[in-house]
Parts: structure tokens; C-alpha cells; sequence
């Protein structure tokens, strides 16, 4: 799939207009749904190699935080025959207790794969959260910038900031 056919497929899949609170609180008169998007197969594949394509040559495993970055790591990691992790929110207080699902080892090199960047927030407690357990974060990588301070923010804090899609890529103003 090009990158032409991904941003018209994502639109055409999750595109929304109306009024909306996103996840930092802005308001917006429009929302990309992740979940309408990451949830068709010929999507979710497009991106799993989209962000393969992102991959560098040191990454030995791919992360995504929870929700909406475990579809997108998992099909990334199909793309690239990398393991994945999925990095809690918070850390569990059952069980084992643990910060993340699969394996994260001291001296790995994560590409950490993220639904929409707006701020950035969400993607930034996570790479905050990897480097913790000695990782490196080789580079962030969203599937839609929306423009907003993502980039700014993220590379700020030191990380590479990379994505598939822009909201101009998408056509929306």
C-alpha cells in the first residue's frame, strides 16, 4: 500500500467530524478514531510495513502502550519478525505486577510505535518508561502527527520523532 492509499484508507476509515475532547483536553471539530482504523485488516497490515519501513538496523523489539499502540506493534512486529512488548499504562497490581507484557530486557533498542500524536503525552510516559528499564528508545514513530506539538514535545524530551501521516497528508486543514 503507498503512502497515498494509507492516508486515503485511514480517512476514509476513521475520519470523523463533530465536536470533540481529545486526550489532552483540547477541543477539536475533528477525531481520527485509532480504533476504527487499527481494526480493518488491509489497514492494520499497510501500517504494520509503513512502520517496518521505520525500523533501524539496532531495534530488536518493537513496544506499543496500551490500547492503542498493541494492534500497531503487533502488526509490526509480524512485518518485521521482531518481538514485541506492550507497555502498561500503569503497572499492574495482580499477578506478577509487571510495567510490561512480553519480554523488555536492559540493552534493548525499541522502535516505539504510537496511534496519533498530539501532544504526545501518552507516547512520552511510555518512552520515559522504557528507558527506565534500560532500553533505548531508537525512535517514536506515530502513525498520524497531527500538528500540534507532538514533534516539539517528543523531541524535546530527547527522542526521535517520526510519522507515517500528517493531518495534511490526510487533506484536513
Amino acid at each position: 500500500m503507498t503512502k497515498s492509499e494509507l492516508a486515503r484508507r485511514v480517512k476514509e476509515t476513521a475520519y470523523l467530524e463533530g465536536e470533540f475532547t481529545l486526550r489532552s483536553g483540547r477541543k477539536s471539530n475533528y477525531y481520527l478514531d485509532k480504533y476504527l482504523f487499527e481494526t480493518v485488516p488491509d489497514v492494520l497490515a499497510g501500517l504494520g510495513k509503513a512502520f517496518a519501513g521505520h525500523c533501524g538496523p539496532n531495534v530488536t523489539r518493537i513496544a506499543g502502550a496500551e490500547l492503542g499502540g498493541v494492534a500497531l506493534a503487533a502488526a509490526t512486529s509480524l512485518a518485521t519478525g521482531k518481538p514485541f512488548v506492550i507497555v502498561r499504562n500503569r503497572k499492574k497490581d495482580y499477578g506478577t505486577s509487571k510495567q510490561f507484557e512480553g519480554k523488555l530486557e536492559a540493552g534493548d533498542v525499541v522502535l516505539l510505535v504510537e496511534d496519533i500524536a498530539t501532544t504526545g503525552g501518552q507516547v512520552l510516559e511510555a518512552a520515559k518508561d522504557i528507558a527506565a528499564a534500560g532500553a533505548t528508545v531508537d525512535r517514536i514513530v506515530a502513525v498520524i502527527d497531527r500538528q500540534e506539538g507532538a514533534r516539539e514535545n517528543i523531541e524535546g524530551a530527547g527522542f526521535r520523532f517520526e510519522s507515517l501521516l500528517t493531518k495534511a497528508d490526510l487533506g484536513i486543514k
